[in-house]
């Protein structure tokens, strides 16, 4: 009987060994397919700005005599359609960061104040501010364009700064009052003990223990605010005031702009969120081991 089961014990850690080999090969090879459907988009893109014009598609992986003009034409602006590229750059990164700033300030006072402050029925205010998400951007941007005609801010980077704070701030309210009852209450009794004030608290307790919290929220306003379209379009007007992607709508009514020059345009456009994502991701990992209560 001892001999039958310590012969089928190698016989089932074989099994399990095998099992775990065919999950791991299957997870492989369906990151693989998911990694490859996600970049082949990207990649097309790649090819599309290297190639002379962009309205020629070889099939091959890689273009023969890939041409760099439009990346060179992007940073002379001696093109119709890239000559303002860089103020429309920096128009787009006004309003993406300023908007980055504003959530994360925004968001992270009202979740102290609702979680440590232990304001009575805080909850309402998290609850109350989802309900921005029952009706849809594009239903609001007619009243929208009305208030900051009202408020003298037609034409004016702030509105487009305001509409994005509007709709990025309730989801950063409940990120940060979830990820904020994590941290233990115990840190701020004892500073209250040591005659910490509120606002010592905030900036030296809750915001450090916060930093994963704050790095992706601030991220995901940031790319809120760069990828949309519609309110910087109805609500900028002037050369001085476009952005790149209410910019880029002047490529599609002529027939003379290339799609490789466009395509190269998407690419840079591309590179500040990025830089920014690969930057703030060592405060995610940070952020967790950061303070804590020792035992």
């Amino acid at each position: 009987m001892s001999l039958a089961l310590s012969s089928g014990r190698p016989a089932l850690r074989s099994n399990r060994r095998i099992s775990k080999i065919i999950g791991e090969s299957v997870a492989a090879v369906f990151g693989v397919l998911i990694l490859f459907w996600t970049m082949l988009p990207v990649y097309n893109m790649i090819l599309i700005a290297l190639s002379e014009d962009g309205d020629e598609f070889t099939g091959t992986v890689f273009p023969t005599d890939p041409s760099f003009e439009g990346f060179r034409l992007i940073l002379t602006g001696d093109f119709w359609f890239l000559e303002d590229f860089w103020l429309q750059l920096g128009n787009s990164s006004y309003i993406g960061f300023a908007t980055m700033a504003l959530t994360v300030l925004i968001g992270s006072l009202a979740s102290f104040a609702m979680g440590r402050m232990r304001f009575r029925r805080a909850w309402l205010i998290g609850n109350f501010s989802l309900i921005t998400y029952a009706v849809p951007a594009a239903f609001l941007v007619i009243p929208f364009t009305k208030l900051m005609s009202i408020y003298g801010l037609t034409d004016n980077l702030w509105a487009v700064v305001a509409a994005n704070v509007t709709f990025a701030t309730p989801y950063a309210i409940l990120i940060f009052h979830q990820y904020g009852k994590l941290i233990p209450v115990e840190l701020d009794d004892a500073a209250r003990v040591d005659g910490a004030t509120p606002l010592q608290m905030y900036l030296r307790i809750y915001l450090p223990l916060m930093a994963p919290a704050l790095a992706a929220v601030a991220t995901y306003a940031l790319l809120l605010a760069w990828n949309e379209y519609l309110y910087q379009y109805l609500l900028l007007s002037s050369p001085r005031s476009m952005t790149v992607a209410a910019g880029i709508n002047q490529f599609f009514d002529s027939d003379e702009a290339p799609w490789s020059y466009l395509m190269a345009v998407a690419i840079v456009f591309s590179l500040p969120p990025i830089a920014v994502y690969y930057g703030l991701r060592r405060y995610m990992v940070a952020g967790l081991t950061m303070g804590g209560v020792k035992g």
